[in-house]
């Protein structure tokens, strides 16, 4: 099958609902805890993607058996530590940073060498992040330039540690988290503020972790060796795959949209606040707590006149994810928008701040830039003709939705490569695009 689409005509007006997919973060959570639990654990609503597939696979390898019953997945934990971990095992992470990092937390006690491995993109990423941390509390792990991939063996003498986690990551944070869990004591981890899942998760299962919040920071206190049962879990859409659908009613023509039971987690919707400072009207309907997580409906409608912003950096960790949809909002607002100490978008797929502004570049929108702060000059009246070609990606899946979102709102004669990308994160992408009018070829 082709790896390539064609889009050619931009996306006429429409008033739809849909579901967007399931939250990929909470996904990978929940296959990860379900593991440590006792006894068996019910997920509903799992998202189908390859790198919560991963995730199975992963847990399967290491003696965790699961099997699929209708919409949900059982997986059969035997508590803390409970993995049987044969010698040689390599664990494949495919594209999946979280999975990576939290899986090395929950191996600190693995007697045998466990290989972790993944795909070209992830073994460009940066690990000393999380290498740092297991080190301290006991591990024993082979990397060269902190790099994929790694070899780790865990320790019966494990020590709880206190750790400041100064950048802002869910993964380092989440990594240190699970890690504690294994190991006697009190772990305490100082954390900027990012997106809390799996202190909810943890919460919601009733497991003794404390939080105190501070001004930018949480400082986390983790008990130990306490074990927890079996839950289960429904699991939410996912506001990262929610936003290219925001931005494409946006940008559309009287055109409007709800998308359904999306998790609103307040460290996630930092594209909200962004959107809404910039004149959109984006609602949030039928609020709701679920085991911790805020959910909602959206409601958006298509918004000319959008205005340019000058962004708090307060609000960088909260839309790490979405800044590339962002960016295009800026493209089309009226004025200079700025964004500050963006330096983390890097850290991700791909070097996803560089190709954020190649991409702006392409289709004429003028980009200053100066270290990790930029300038993007917005042209209200941006409309495309020309024909564009999107590669050399690194086969980033947000990458190639934005391609698809540009075509469809500002127009142009779009080869958008590498389809398969959406596989990672949200595989009925197209189809939805497809349900709302959109002529894909």
């Amino acid at each position: 099958m082709p790896n390539n689409i064609f889009i050619e005509d931009k996306i006429k007006n429409f008033k739809k609902t849909i579901r967007v997919s399931s939250d990929k973060s909470i996904s990978i959570r929940a296959i990860l805890l379900a593991s440590q639990a006792v006894g068996a654990s019910k997920i509903s609503n799992l998202l189908e993607s390859e790198d919560v597939l991963n995730a199975l696979r992963a847990i399967k390898k290491l003696g965790i058996n699961y099997k699929k019953r209708g919409n949900s997945y059982i997986i059969y934990g035997y508590g803390l530590n409970g993995f049987n971990v044969k010698k040689k095992t390599t664990i494949n992470a495919g594209n999946s940073g979280t999975l990576a990092r939290l899986i090395l937390g929950l191996l600190i006690k693995s007697k045998n060498k466990i290989k972790l491995v993944g795909d070209k993109s992830l073994s460009k990423r940066d690990f000393s992040r999380v290498i740092k941390p297991l080190k301290l509390f006991g591990a024993n792990i082979k990397s060269k330039n902190n790099l994929l991939p790694i070899e780790m063996s865990g320790s019966n003498f494990l020590r709880p540690i206190s750790y400041d986690e100064n950048i802002g990551s869910a993964q380092v944070k989440s990594c240190i988290i699970l890690c504690a869990l294994n190991t006697p004591g009190i772990s305490i981890i100082n954390s900027k503020n990012s997106r809390n899942h799996t202190e909810l998760m943890l919460k919601f299962l009733k497991y003794p972790i404390k939080i105190d919040k501070k001004k930018g920071y949480d400082k986390i206190f983790v008990q130990g060796l306490n074990q927890f049962s079996g839950f289960k879990y429904n699991v939410p859409g996912d506001i990262s795959s929610a936003s290219f659908f925001i931005v494409l009613t946006l940008l559309s023509e009287r055109s409007q949209i709800e998308i359904l039971n999306v998790n609103i987690n307040q460290s996630r919707i930092g594209i909200i606040s962004i959107l809404n400072k910039m004149g959109a009207e984006i609602k949030l309907k039928k609020k709701r707590l679920y085991n911790g997580e805020k959910i909602s409906n959206i409601y958006v409608r298509s918004k000319k006149n959008l205005k340019a912003i000058n962004c708090s950096p307060k609000y960088n960790s909260s839309a790490i994810d979405e800044f590339l949809i962002i960016f295009l909002v800026a493209a089309k607002a009226k004025g200079i928008s700025k964004f500050m100490d963006l330096g983390e978008m890097n850290k991700k797929e791909s070097k996803r701040l560089d190709l954020a502004i190649k991409f702006l570049k392409l289709i004429g929108i003028r980009v200053d830039r100066i270290h990790n702060d930029i300038k993007i000059y917005g042209n209200p009246d941006l409309v495309l003709s020309k024909s564009y070609e999107m590669k050399n990606f690194l086969k980033d899946h947000r990458v190639f939705f934005l391609s698809c979102i540009t075509a469809l709102t500002l127009g142009g004669k779009w080869k958008i490569n590498d389809k398969d990308s959406i596989n990672s994160s949200f595989p009925n992408f197209l189809k939805i695009l497809k349900m709302i009018g959109a002529k894909i070829n």
